[in-house]
């Protein structure tokens, strides 16, 4: 009888059921984050047309005679810099091709960084005595009026109502905005773009004039901050100058630049208002750049890839 009981026990043992395994949760992946600043705008910007009574936004001061490198006139703003030693130019260092900083040597480097160069070569016959400093595109008229740099040389579209604030030399690259887009997305250009999001940068020409498309803005500081966005699947386009984004999709082919230009964007030089000596010397400058070559041979190393150089853009003067 006991030996019943016992075999009548370790039977009930092996049949009963142990502890059960936790179920097995798969938790769900998170959002990649957004960049830091970045903001999806409730109110879309707007910018002041680019005309007002006595504004012709594009036509700068007339240059006069350069002086010799070094031997910049008493009194004048480029004396002021030539005793400090450096020129101090606001900068980009996250625009490809225009102004970012090379990763393998940790200079900054592009088309726009050059122009600042030949600035401090003309003043000191030194194209190293250049302090860059680094600016958003809401910064470039700020850091100039407070004078924490003397010029800003940073894909800055000339208008009247940056007139306002700031100085500007002749035009020296015409660009126009477009559309940077996911390959195979089926987007065609910014008649596509109705109701998407789209990313800028604060402070540019850029951001208004995609809102203005019936588009959902997406505002960052940088443009390399819109490129993770679109790669991320946060935004749906990318929108500005041909330029910069000719710079993005180099860095990322899995992208591409589409649809024609839907606006014009003048650059030039800002320069601290008041300070027409400096605008005067700045467009000498340029002028000694597109009549010796200077300006297609930095076109042709910076900006080759958006096609054959173009004749560099005429200036216009007002007196």
């Amino acid at each position: 009888m006991k030996v019943r009981l016992v075999l009548l026990a370790l039977l009930l043992t092996a049949c009963s059921v142990g502890p059960t395994e936790p179920a097995k949760i798969t938790p769900r992946a998170a959002p990649p984050p957004l960049p830091p600043q970045a903001s999806e705008l409730s109110e879309a910007p707007t910018s002041a047309p680019n005309s007002a009574p006595n504004c012709d936004a594009t036509a700068s001061l007339r240059p006069g005679p350069l002086p010799e490198p070094g031997q910049m006139p008493d009194g004048s703003t480029m004396a002021k810099i030539q005793a400090r030693g450096r020129l101090i130019a606001g900068v980009d260092q996250n625009t490809y091709l225009m102004g970012f900083r090379n990763s393998f040597t940790g200079e900054i480097e592009g088309f726009d960084v050059e122009l600042a160069r030949r600035l401090a070569q003309a003043i000191f016959n030194d194209p190293a005595k250049v302090q860059f400093k680094i600016v958003t595109s809401a910064g470039r008229i700020p850091a100039l009026k407070s004078g924490d740099v003397d010029v800003v040389v940073r894909t800055m579209t000339i208008t009247c109502q940056r007139l306002a604030e700031v100085d500007f030399s002749a035009v020296y690259y015409q660009a126009g905005q477009r559309v940077l887009v996911r390959r195979n997305s089926g987007i065609s250009g910014v008649e596509a773009l109705q109701g998407k999001k789209v990313c800028a940068t604060a402070g540019s020409t850029s951001l208004a004039n995609v809102a203005s498309k019936g588009t959902k803005p997406v505002s960052v500081p940088n443009w390399t901050d819109c490129l993770v966005m679109l790669q991320q699947g946060q935004v749906d386009a990318i929108s500005t100058d041909d330029t910069i984004l000719a710079g993005l999709a180099a860095q990322d082919p899995y992208t591409e630049v589409v649809g024609g230009r839907f606006t014009e964007e003048p650059y030039g030089i800002g320069v601290p208002k008041g300070q027409e000596d400096l605008v005067r010397f700045v467009n000498g400058v340029l002028e000694q750049m597109r009549a010796d070559g200077t300006w297609v041979a930095l076109y042709r190393r910076w900006l080759g890839q958006l096609g054959p150089a173009p004749t560099p853009p005429v200036a216009r003067y007002r007196d």
